[in-house]
C-alpha cells in the first residue's frame, strides 16, 4: 500500500483524467497528471527534507496525487468531494484507518477557500499545490490577455521551491515576465494562498518566504 500502487490504479487514472477534462471545459489551467505528480513529489520532498518519518512522506505523496480528483464532481467544494472519493479508494485498497484519516484530512483542507493546514501532511500538500505556478499549465495562450489566472501563470518563467531546515525557511522563488503580467496581478489572485502558505510553513516549524524577481516580498 504505497504511492506507486495509487499511481498504477486504473480507477485513479480515470478519475484524474476526467477531473482535468472537466477543468479544461471550464477554462481552467492544467490539473492533470503533470500537476498532481509534481504536487505529490514536492509534498514528499518537503517532509523528507524536514526528517519526517518515511511513512508520513509516503502519505503526503499519496495525498498530493489524489488531491484534485474532486474536480471530476465539480470545481465547487472539490476538496471535500475529493476527500470522500479518496476515502473510498483507500478503504478499497485496505489502508489503515489512521493513514486514511491523514490523507483525507489533507485533501479536504487543500483549498484556500475553506481549508487550513491542520496537520503536517495537509501543510506539505498546501505548499506543494500552491507553488505549482508555471506557464506550461496554461492551455490557451492566445487568451491570456483576457484571463488573469492564465496571464499570471504564463508570466512565470521559472519557479523554484526550497526547504532550508537550518534556517527554518521554506522559500518560493519566482521569475516573472512583467511584460506579460505585473507582480501586483500575482498578488491579486494569490494573496490568500500565500497567507495560507505562511500558516502551513509555521505548522511545520518553518517560515515562508516569497521572492519574485530577486525581491523578497514575504
Amino acid at each position: 500500500m504505497n504511492y506507486d500502487m495509487i499511481r498504477r490504479d486504473p480507477a485513479v487514472k480515470v478519475y484524474i483524467t476526467q477531473a482535468d477534462a472537466s477543468m479544461q471545459a471550464l477554462g481552467y489551467t492544467e490539473h492533470s497528471f503533470a500537476h498532481v505528480t509534481r504536487v505529490a513529489q514536492t509534498a514528499g520532498e518537503i517532509l523528507q527534507t524536514l526528517d519526517f518519518p518515511a511513512r508520513t512522506v509516503e502519505l503526503a505523496k499519496i495525498a498530493g496525487y489524489l488531491h484534485d480528483i474532486g474536480n471530476m464532481v465539480n470545481r465547487v467544494d472539490h476538496s471535500q468531494s475529493g476527500a470522500i472519493m479518496a476515502f473510498r479508494i483507500l478503504d478499497r485498497m485496505d489502508f489503515p484507518p489512521e493513514e486514511i484519516a491523514a490523507i483525507v484530512t489533507a485533501i479536504g483542507n487543500h483549498d484556500e477557500g475553506t481549508g487550513l493546514p491542520v496537520n503536517a501532511v495537509a501543510a506539505a500538500l498546501f505548499i506543494a499545490d500552491k507553488s505549482d505556478v508555471r506557464r506550461s499549465r496554461v492551455r490557451k495562450r492566445a487568451d491570456i490577455s483576457r484571463d488573469i489566472h492564465d496571464r499570471v501563470n504564463y508570466s512565470v518563467t521559472d519557479a523554484h521551491l526550497t526547504v532550508d531546515p537550518e534556517n527554518q525557511i521554506i522559500c518560493l522563488k519566482l521569475a516573472v515576465d512583467t511584460s506579460v503580467s505585473s507582480v501586483m496581478e500575482y498578488f491579486e489572485i494569490f494573496m490568500k494562498r500565500m497567507v495560507l502558505c505562511r500558516q502551513a510553513a509555521e505548522k511545520l516549524g518553518m517560515r515562508f518566504q516569497l521572492i519574485i524577481n530577486e525581491q523578497v516580498l514575504v
